[in-house]
């Protein structure tokens, strides 16, 4: 029988073996016919074992006769799952017992007597000495960020990458507005609460699958976290403009930029892997996007006019590490040598496009990392490099200047982990 605890213990092998969550999960729920409610409790197991991982192998060692790393990945998943629920507050018996008749038949005693075993030491939970520990980091990551940020703007950014975050949708301007979305959510029963960073940003909590939502099917609206929308806002396309988004997929701001533009205006959509930008093409269909026209291009070699483009986003490739809210097995995937090479790839990108720029036109530099040498160093390199442009105002608060440019940490918005450049252009 498909149970939500099954669908957890499986989606979660799926992970391991290389699968994303956010999409894997999904379409593994879809396939079912489990409630409302019972999808809800797979999607929570899901995302709290993956970002605490790390805390719940500390608790589960203690009491397992064998490491867990010789454990077959079902045996791993259902321990992980069965201690993600014991650590959460769920009574021991149901905790045991429902995670165990989900386990595989073959090794349900020994998942039952090491659950059982960890019952009995908590809680209180046997704390952790280790912040990497206690916090469910990489120590690479930690130390980095305690180096970059300081200690305790490391630890409450970390902190606030462990919490479950709620959906955020981006209405469709040209087919709703913020106001009658807002209406239509909230007459179907889902909690409805307004952007504090972007105005028209509408959090929502209580739908389950998004993409089931009928606004998002329909194309009235998209989800996207609002550290990204106001990447967008930077970048403020207008109606008619000519906009080049590099490294595009899979599409949110791209289409964010299309909805500005239109419908006299249109987005180049670049990217270098077709199957990504596949992605974005389907985002524009189903937005009802006719001004996005789909590029397949290296990035550093983008054969497109010079002086052309009324705006020029790079949303570069990056270590990822401000988005580990919503990717949180990301963390246990990026490695500490991404962010060494990175940042080479990061400035060459930017240099490249910069020349499509028009006079007068604008150029934004931005990465959802919070590292500082892929955002204020790579910012310092560009200003550097581009003398004909000069550095815009960065965003207010709670966006921090942060070299020439603004970053926008997890904590002080309730949002992604987001740094931001935005540059104009000399003449016109």
């Amino acid at each position: 029988m498909t149970t939500a605890r099954r669908v957890a213990r499986d989606a979660l092998v799926r992970v391991e073996a290389g699968a994303y969550s956010n999409v894997v999960l999904p379409a593994m729920l879809r396939e079912t016919e489990l409630s409302a409610r019972d999808r809800a409790q797979a999607t929570a197991l899901v995302y709290g074992a993956l970002r605490a991982q790390r805390r719940l192998d500390d608790l589960l060692s203690h009491v397992s006769a064998r490491p867990l790393d010789e454990l077959d990945p079902e045996v791993r998943a259902s321990l992980r799952l069965g201690a993600e629920q014991l650590v959460q507050g769920v009574a021991a018996y149901a905790a045991v017992d429902e995670t165990v008749a989900a386990a595989p038949a073959r090794a349900r005693s020994y998942v039952n007597g090491v659950l059982r075993a960890l019952a009995r030491q908590g809680p209180p939970w046997p704390p952790s000495a280790d912040p990497a520990v206690a916090l469910s980091f990489p120590d690479w990551i930690v130390e980095r960020l305690r180096d970059d940020l300081g200690a305790g703007d490391a630890r409450r950014a970390l902190a606030a990458a462990n919490e479950a975050p709620a959906v955020t949708l981006r209405p469709n301007p040209n087919r709703v507005t913020s106001e009658e979305l807002a209406r239509e959510l909230e007459d179907g029963g889902v909690t409805v609460q307004r952007g504090a960073l972007v105005a028209d940003a509408l959090l929502v909590r209580g739908v389950g699958d998004p993409a089931a939502l009928p606004a998002i099917a329909s194309g009235r609206a998209t989800p996207q976290d609002q550290a990204s929308q106001a990447v967008v806002g930077v970048l403020d396309p207008q109606p008619g403009d000519l906009v080049v988004d590099v490294a595009a997929a899979p599409g949110g701001k791209a289409t964010a930029a299309a909805e500005l533009v239109a419908p006299s205006g249109r987005v180049v959509a670049s990217d270098l892997n077709a199957g990504r930008l596949r992605l974005v093409g389907d985002a524009a269909r189903r937005l009802v996007l006719d001004d996005v026209s789909l590029l397949v291009a290296d990035g550093r070699l983008l054969p497109l006019r010079e002086a052309r483009a009324d705006r020029v986003l790079v949303d570069a490739p990056c270590s990822g590490l401000g988005v580990l809210q919503r990717r949180p097995e990301a963390r246990w995937r990026v490695q500490p040598d991404a962010v060494a090479s990175l940042p080479g790839l990061q400035l060459d990108l930017v240099l490249a496009a910069a020349p499509l720029v028009r006079p007068s036109g604008r150029l934004v530099y931005s990465v959802c990392t919070l590292t500082s040498a892929e955002t204020r160093d790579v910012a310092a390199a560009i200003v550097d490099a581009l003398p004909d442009f000069h550095v815009l105002e960065p965003p207010p608060p709670p966006w921090r200047p942060w070299g020439p440019g603004a970053l926008l940490l997890p904590h002080d918005a309730g949002t992604d982990g987001m740094y931001v450049l935005g540059l104009q252009r000399a003449g016109g």
